[in-house]
């Protein structure tokens, strides 16, 4: 590619990346756009990966997140089945796995994370899975139905969401959690045991604060999850959802600033002047809290491709938002918002018996996170007072006599 011709190029074909090449065209960037992506089909939304598609309730058309025509309508050139292999920013290239350099002028790197994965004895076996691609949904669903067994090797959303789908299918499903209690990471002891309560009432089994020694199979397909205790957890296929880690090995060989992801400014630019980075993989500040994070949320995805086109081409930034996301298990829609920094007190709001209640978690007299269940006005008015850093009463939060409306007010 002839230098005079380098225009934005993104390496990443996600939700992050994709969003941001169409953001570029809306907002009225004229020069060329390459998006390259690893997988071999356009960018499409994760999230139903775990729910609606594990169960069969959408199809690989509604996945896309745009149509087909898209991007040669748009003037992107979408390059899938590719990988880069290195970058040089001194030079403005970037390398193929094919041996083709590519030139650019701005740079995008928006190239998501991988699955944690367990280097256990057995861990290549057949049937020891991850849920990140449309591939490993593929994987996952061919193992799933009635007469089968999932074993779940850690008890976070993306392993919940799957065992409430293998349910939904017939499979049996049993978590397998290292911590005391599922979701121990990520949210409130009260929001923990409703999930448990939920999932066990519905025929999902939970081994809590085990450790998984090794995977266990036979004729080189897996066949039980062998415990540090000696246990052994038969099944026909075991999932692995303990964490992800940045894809972020380009951009610490090309020398730009990493910590836990590539460290970017509030308009998604890395050290690199000529090089955004977006998604999952970013290390970035967040306004409201005054500390860098990383985050892994179609939010977070959207954010920043916005926050890399507006300074790619010359627009004001976007005011900084509140993160959050959802997690779909049975009929339960669970939204949250912000996160619990600095917490000193926890306020419920609803009762959880109810299948219908809120937790607030405030930092003296602000909402720093709220975490709902089947309760989306709770959800609203709590991310809109994080936003604000509005001051509220623990009481009228705690009464749902009083309107969210009226607390938020």
């Amino acid at each position: 590619m002839n230098k005079n011709d380098a225009g934005v190029i993104i390496v990443g074909a996600g939700h992050a990346g994709g969003t941001a090449a169409a953001l570029l065209r809306q907002f009225g960037y004229e020069r060329p756009i390459i998006l390259i992506g690893e997988e071999p089909i356009a960018p499409y939304q994760r999230p139903p990966l775990s729910k609606a598609w594990l169960k069969g309730e959408t199809d690989a058309e509604t996945l896309m997140l745009k149509p087909a025509t898209f991007y040669a309508e748009a003037g992107v050139e979408l390059r899938t089945g590719v990988q880069v292999v290195s970058l040089s920013p001194p030079d403005k290239t970037l390398t193929l796995a094919s041996g083709e350099t590519l030139a650019y002028e701005t740079l995008i790197l928006a190239t998501g994370a991988r699955p944690r994965a367990l280097t256990i004895p057995g861990a290549a076996l057949s049937g020891v899975l991850v849920l990140r691609s449309a591939a490993d949904a593929e994987a996952l669903k061919a193992s799933l139905g009635p007469g089968k067994r999932l074993a779940v090797i850690g008890g976070g959303y993306i392993g919940l969401e799957a065992s409430a789908s293998a349910r939904a299918l017939g499979a049996e499903a049993v978590v397998i959690e290292r911590e005391p209690r599922i979701l121990a990471r990520v949210a409130n002891e009260t929001l923990s045991t409703f999930f448990t309560n939920y999932h066990r009432a519905r025929g999902v089994d939970f081994v809590l604060s085990a450790s998984v020694a090794a995977f266990e199979g036979e004729a080189g397909k897996v066949a039980g999850v062998r415990l540090a205790s000696g246990e052994l957890i038969a099944c026909d296929a075991a999932l692995v959802g303990i964490g992800a880690i940045p894809n972020m090995e380009l951009a610490q060989a090309a020398g730009l600033d990493c910590a836990d992801g590539i460290i970017v400014d509030e308009a998604a630019q890395t050290s690199d002047p000529a090089i955004y980075a977006i998604g999952d993989v970013t290390w970035r500040h967040l306004a409201h809290y005054g500390r860098p994070f990383r985050l892994e949320s179609v939010a977070n995805a959207l954010e920043q491709a916005r926050q890399a086109a507006c300074a790619i081409t010359g627009r004001p930034p976007p005011a900084a938002e509140v993160t959050w996301n959802w997690s779909d298990q049975y009929d339960l829609k669970y939204q949250f918002a912000g996160l619990p920094f600095d917490v000193d007190d926890v306020v419920l709001r609803g009762d959880p018996a109810s299948g219908k209640f809120a937790i607030f978690h405030l930092a003296g007299d602000r909402i720093q996170a709220v975490e709902a269940v089947n309760a989306p006005a709770e959800f609203m008015a709590g991310r809109q007072l994080i936003a604000r850093r509005a001051a509220v009463s623990r009481s009228r939060l705690a009464d749902t006599a009083i309107s969210m409306k009226e607390v938020a007010a």
